[in-house]
């Protein structure tokens, strides 16, 4: 049975699925054609849900699990206005992309681990193949930071696709497709945060891999298990949220706070840091990221590699 469909049997209702597309839409905040499943709407849809919908792993760190359930994810991300990590995130997108009639196909990837130089060895990354036509794009509104794409990027090798947050490039070699990008040089104005671990030092910086072989959501459990139990994750070791704006992105990463305005000058990014009290943490995540959250925050910084 479809999510969000009523059943009604002699007049009465008999089921009524919570998740309503409709909910989904004022969530992001888009009322735009619901009809013309084109790559116009598509990147309408995937600007829309970056910039609403925070990119964070906030559960692990109040003390709750990160969910791999569709309603309870929608519950979450919709009705209770939070975000969620790339198992979240993209599931919603998913379901609500093929909702709208888009084809869509989801996909799994493995992320680079710069400090490791090398790719995971697990299947860590969720993401979504959309086919338009008589082309494929991939759409991912959970990778977060100053990596996550703005706009559907076209499935085709080695051409540079240019964005408000950098240029990134597609690559297809023996089957396999890589994400790369090419970032901007970066002002700090803060001199004490120059040194940051939170800096991304790399101008040409690989995002993760993947193939085009069809994924289920039950594809990513032991993943899901792993990435928010294991001591080696960067998960459990960092607290983090992020949210797109029209200009650049903030993050809150333990308590230090970030905002990158893209391109802000001369081909330059700007990025401010402030470190937060507890108390303008919680101030922060209400009204930077819209979220509130239900049990208190832990918030923890940890030595695994994690860039902003």
């Amino acid at each position: 049975m479809p999510p969000s469909e009523t059943v009604i049997q002699n007049g009465a209702v008999l089921f009524q699925e919570t998740m309503d597309i409709e909910a989904y839409f004022e969530r992001i905040g888009y009322q735009n054609s619901r009809n013309k499943l084109d790559l116009q709407t598509l990147t309408a849809i995937l600007q829309h849900q970056i910039r609403a919908i925070p990119f964070e792993n906030l559960n692990i760190h109040c003390g709750e699990s990160m969910e791999l359930n569709l309603e309870t994810i929608f519950d979450q991300i919709v009705r209770k206005k939070r975000g969620g990590w790339c198992l979240q995130v993209n599931h919603l997108l998913y379901w609500a992309l093929t909702k709208m009639g888009f084809e869509t196909t989801m996909l799994g990837g493995y992320v680079f681990n710069t400090a490791a130089n090398k790719y995971s060895s697990g299947m860590i990354h969720l993401l979504v193949q959309v086919t338009i036509g008589d082309k494929d794009y991939i759409v991912d509104a959970g990778f977060g930071r100053s990596y996550q794409v703005w706009e559907p990027l076209e499935l085709t090798s080695g051409k540079d696709q240019p964005q408000v947050p950098a240029i990134f490039i597609l690559t297809e070699e023996n089957g396999t497709w890589y994400l790369d990008q090419i970032r901007r040089e970066q002002y700090i104005p803060n001199q004490e945060f120059v040194n940051s671990d939170l800096l991304e030092k790399n101008k040409y910086r690989k995002i993760y891999s993947f193939t085009l072989e069809p994924r289920t959501i039950e594809d990513f459990e032991s993943t899901n298990t792993y990435l928010q139990t294991s001591p080696a994750s960067v998960f459990t070791s960092k607290s983090f949220c992020s949210l797109q704006t029209p200009e650049g992105v903030h993050c809150l990463v333990g308590s230090t706070l970030t905002y990158r305005r893209f391109n802000y000058k001369d081909n330059i990014d700007l990025v401010e840091f402030k470190s937060l009290t507890e108390e303008e943490i919680e101030d922060v995540l209400k009204t930077i990221f819209g979220v509130s959250l239900e049990k208190k925050l832990v918030p923890k910084h940890g030595d695994r590699f994690f860039t902003i």
